[in-house]
């Protein structure tokens, strides 16, 4: 058996005040010959952890695009349909190249098993797809436009599950940043997914049309802000993970440009046009943000046995209070 020490967030849990003596000895995690206690994911963040932006873009665009084409909003409608159609298009493309061939994406259409976050994400997908690609060709056309609105409908209903069904598929690992966060992390993706729809509308619409991206950009923002710290909560010192190195640096970014996003796009007024498209870039490279550093931080806490022996201990009640 190999000693691994743990990260510097185990050992400051555990520091003690110079002249105390300690009642048990310090905790050990160990782990088999010096294998992680859990495989880490293979994932490419690049091809992954994209793909949960872009689906999220795709499936919260398509809500906006319908609420637009409802209000008379035209023109954010068409942008928002044609946006959808291209992030899925990259979404897939990204997925696609991760497994490797395209075939392994058709397979896993054979069989619908609802227990398989993995094949219920396909069907999504299958079925998303297709909506998303009609209702932006009719808006780009201008023909067939009850099938447009039929398509435009289907993707809106489809979307909401298309933005957020990445995170069931994350929690649904043993990663314990992700399985640990399972009921926050669907609301924190529905919110990077709103900033990233309502930044994309802020920098393609008209100022005068925005309104709705407006309010989705704030509502976003607190949205985002309490799901990140409802999951540190639960996580306990799993939640070190979001903290610390390249996922503490993408989130706090993360959380810094939804919410400076959200205020130029709040602030910047109806007739302000460069205030809404700083305001929307900085939406998307936060919503951005926020999915490659979920990504870092899954990905930090199942290399390290602080952040599996431990909480596996601690649940079983084998750990000595100090």
């Amino acid at each position: 058996m190999t000693d691994q020490p743990p990260r510097s967030g185990g050992t400051r849990a555990r520091r003690h005040h110079r002249g105390e003596q300690l009642m048990v000895p310090r905790a050990e995690f160990r782990s088999y010959y010096g294998r992680p206690v859990i495989k880490a994911p293979s994932w490419a963040a690049r091809d992954i952890a994209g793909y949960f932006f872009l689906g999220g873009l795709a499936g919260a665009g398509s809500v906006l695009a319908a609420g637009a084409q409802l209000t008379g909003r035209t023109t954010l409608a068409a942008a928002m349909k044609v946006s959808s159609l291209a992030a899925v298009s990259l979404s897939a493309a990204a997925l696609i190249n991760d497994l490797g061939r395209p075939a392994r994406f058709t397979h896993m259409l054979r069989v619908l098993k609802p227990t398989s976050p993995m094949s219920v994400g396909s069907w999504l997908l299958g079925g998303y797809g297709p909506a998303a690609g009609a209702a932006a060709l009719c808006a780009v056309t201008g023909r067939l436009p009850r099938a447009g609105a039929t398509a435009t409908a289907a993707a809106a209903v489809l979307g909401p599950a298309v933005a957020t069904y990445t995170a069931v598929l994350a929690a649904d690992t043993a990663v314990p940043a992700w399985h640990g966060a399972h009921r926050e992390l669907p609301y924190l993706f529905a919110a990077s997914a709103t900033a990233a729809a309502a930044g994309m509308a802020l920098v393609l619409a008209p100022v005068q049309e925005s309104a709705p991206a407006r309010c989705a950009a704030v509502l976003a923002a607190v949205a985002d802000s309490v799901a990140v710290r409802a999951a540190e909560r639960r996580l306990g010192m799993v939640a070190e993970t979001y903290r610390e190195g390249r996922a503490g640096r993408l989130l706090r970014g993360a959380r810094v440009l939804i919410g400076g996003g959200a205020a130029m796009a709040a602030l910047g007024g109806p007739h302000r046009r460069a205030a809404a498209v700083a305001g929307g870039l900085a939406l998307l490279a936060g919503s951005a943000c926020t999915r490659f550093g979920v990504f870092a931080a899954g990905l930090a806490s199942a290399e390290d046995p602080a952040y599996t022996v431990l909480p596996q201990r601690a649940a079983q009640g084998l750990l000595p209070s100090q």
